[in-house]
């Protein structure tokens, strides 16, 4: 218990994705917000630490699922990984949202306005994703993949422009933070994605796809948050004190 106590709650998720189930089920942001305690969670959130704690441990108790063991792999397929499934997904997934959402407010915004509220900031969120994974892939993930293979004499390792990795992670995290901050208004919005009781059947595909498409972020932005992030700043670090 002690050891769990210390850690962060990123890094309780990291060590173990089952326990990302009981921190949704308390609406306790385990990504964006996954360096705070569960001493910290439990005060601000006026939740009982023992129950939290039993949670947790009921949840590990059980047989492990399918899901890899991101901690353990290599940061090249780690970032691999992160594009080809999460970035891929988001760009896919836009346009159909936007085109979704646009419908509903055309025929449901009359009588639901936040429709409207939702569609602008998704559309905020969209173009922000999009110039986020660009500079990850353009300037942040070549460098990990850098620093990878300089150990094995693959690639020269010289200092970036950017000085320290420390330094783009920092600006990533902002912008996980402010796409955090714009899901949290969306969920409001739309009522945890709760359809109304006039929903059709256009607007409760919509509202599913939207709720996918935010528990995906999720999962994208703990990896690199609690996993991708840590790991390198290590690995430059160790690299430079050779």
């Amino acid at each position: 218990m002690n050891n769990t106590m210390e850690k962060t709650i990123g890094q309780l998720v990291a060590e173990d994705y089952r326990t990302a189930q009981v921190f949704k089920a308390h609406n306790i942001d385990f990504c964006c917000k996954g360096n705070r305690t569960l001493t910290e969670v439990s005060t601000k959130e006026g939740l009982d630490l023992e129950e939290l704690l039993e949670e947790l441990a009921s949840v590990r108790s059980k047989d492990l699922d399918d899901q890899p063991d991101f901690k353990t792999w290599p940061l090249d397929l780690l970032v691999d990984y992160i594009e080809k499934k999460h970035h891929r997904y988001v760009e896919k997934q836009i346009p159909v949202l936007q085109q979704y959402l646009n419908k509903l407010c055309k025929i449901h915004g009359g009588r639901h306005p936040e429709l409207f509220h939702i569609l602008k900031e998704f559309n905020t969120s969209a173009g922000e994703l999009t110039m986020h994974m660009k500079k990850e892939e353009l300037v942040l993930f070549p460098w990990i993949r850098k620093m990878v293979n300089a150990p094995t004499g693959t690639d020269t390792l010289e200092i970036p422009n950017f000085g320290t990795v420390k330094n783009p992670i920092q600006m990533m995290m902002q912008e996980h933070d402010n796409e955090g901050d714009r899901f949290r208004n969306i969920s409001e919005l739309s009522d945890t994605y709760t359809p109304p009781s006039d929903a059709c059947n256009t607007y409760r595909v919509a509202f599913s796809l939207l709720q996918e498409f935010e528990e995906d972020l999720h999962r994208h932005i703990h990896l690199e948050n609690n996993i991708l992030f840590p790991k390198s700043e290590q690995l430059e670090k160790s690299l430079l004190n050779n």
